[in-house]
């Protein structure tokens, strides 16, 4: 029967002491060699590094930018709002309490489901399969 105080631990290997002494076999120069930029401390280049050739982050042609005003939206699919059914209206605080969005930012909510009760719903934008299954259950879209 295994018991908690039956296990053991994993078997480690003890750590290779450098710098203890001739005997060692990793005494003096600590398994380093002599001299050069990697027996220093701190001596050694970046991973990127490659040993003085142009680089490739510089050889290769820079496309394409960042645009810095893009909005994002926070999504949330019909299929998920069955868990507000209690409440009126559905708005981004009450997505938020419930866990279905991590900030109340810009919400966008998409029509991957389907609705059994008429919600109430008020979100920054709506997917036009969204807005159509919201009102064909009866319920109302608000756009903010």
């Amino acid at each position: 029967m295994l018991h908690l105080s039956s296990l053991k631990g994993p078997e480690r290997k003890n750590r290779k002491r450098i710098g203890r002494g001739i005997g060692s076999g990793t005494g003096k120069t600590s398994g380093k060699g002599q001299k050069g930029q990697k027996c220093r401390s701190g001596g050694s280049p970046h991973p990127w590094f490659e040993g003085g050739q142009m680089p490739i982050y510089r050889r290769l042609p820079k496309r394409g930018f960042t645009n810095i005003f893009k909005k994002q939206f926070e999504i949330v699919n019909i299929s998920e709002l069955d868990c507000c059914l209690g409440v009126d209206p559905i708005t981004p605080e009450v997505l938020k309490e419930k866990g279905l969005i991590k900030k109340t930012g810009l919400v966008k909510i998409l029509g991957c489901g389907d609705l059994a009760k008429p919600l109430n719903v008020h979100a920054h934008k709506f997917s036009g399969s969204a807005q159509a299954k919201i009102e064909k259950s009866g319920g109302k879209v608000v756009k903010l």
